[in-house]
């Protein structure tokens, strides 16, 4: 789960941008450009539709942020079903 305290919250991917860019409508209702950090960008394969963890930037972060965590499909489903999402 994100940790409110570090500015992460859960997101839905809307749309790839290329480049390792990509369009998250957030929890707290804002959509923000989003970029999978070098440390996970060859590890994490994210698509339309992926429930993601998303950790906002100190410096306009109503607007950008990094993807931390993918949730697999099973996870994703057990969190709609608890109302997370």
């Amino acid at each position: 789960m994100p940790r409110e305290s570090e500015g992460e919250v859960l997101g839905v991917v809307l749309g790839l941008m290329g480049g390792s860019r990509m369009k998250v409508a957030c929890k707290d209702g804002k959509e923000r450009m989003c970029r999978i950090p070098g440390k996970l960008r060859n590890r994490v394969w994210v698509r339309e539709g992926d429930v993601v963890i998303v950790r906002k930037w100190e410096i306009e972060g109503d607007k950008k942020g990094d993807v931390i965590w993918r949730y697999w499909p099973l996870q994703a489903r057990i969190l709609k079903e608890e109302g997370h999402i």
